[in-house]
């Protein structure tokens, strides 16, 4: 089997042609003022709040677009097996409202590659949310989770009440 390489996944593309990349597409959905746009759908400024750490943030520089499944932990899930176009459409998923969310960078890269028996958001209070985006995408795209991802899940779970878990399987 082919090791994880992240140019595995083309992401950050204009997948709809509208000038704006997938990564600018998630900042204007998700901020709370409207967002002010340079030249080439260059994002300047808006509103976000990064749920993973409750951090208010305008400065769109102080943001990555996370996937709530990193690509290195889709890869190791099944999406080695994918094609690569399916792979692109993962990457980029908007879709699904919480595949990709906006998050400040030093949240998003303490987290890395890791799954949810290794990382948690800091805040408390975005935990039972995180779990439920986290199952959603692996359910959307029919990805397996190992057992220590599994167990941690459900006894995370546990204390989330009864969430329901949405989804709507992946085209590609």
């Amino acid at each position: 089997m082919v090791s994880y390489q992240r140019t595995s996944f083309r992401h950050w593309i204009d997948e709809d042609r509208d000038g704006c990349s997938t990564r600018n597409e998630v900042l204007i959905a998700e901020s709370r003022k409207p967002v002010e746009k340079g030249d080439r759908c260059k994002i300047l400024s808006g509103e976000w709040h990064s749920y993973y750490d409750q951090q208010t943030v305008t400065d769109p520089r102080g943001l990555d677009i996370d996937h709530i499944v990193p690509l290195a932990e889709a890869w190791d899930s099944g999406a080695s097996q994918w094609t690569k176009e399916r792979r692109q459409a993962y990457a980029n998923d908007l879709g699904a409202e919480r595949s990709l969310v906006a998050v400040t960078a030093r949240t998003n890269r303490s987290k890395a590659d890791q799954d949810p028996a290794q990382w948690m958001p800091p805040s408390g209070d975005a935990r039972c949310t995180y779990l439920g985006d986290w199952v959603s995408t692996k359910l959307r795209w029919e990805l397996t989770a190992d057992r220590d991802e599994a167990e941690t899940l459900r006894a995370l779970a546990a204390g989330c009440g009864g969430q329901a878990i949405e989804y709507e399987l992946a085209g590609g």
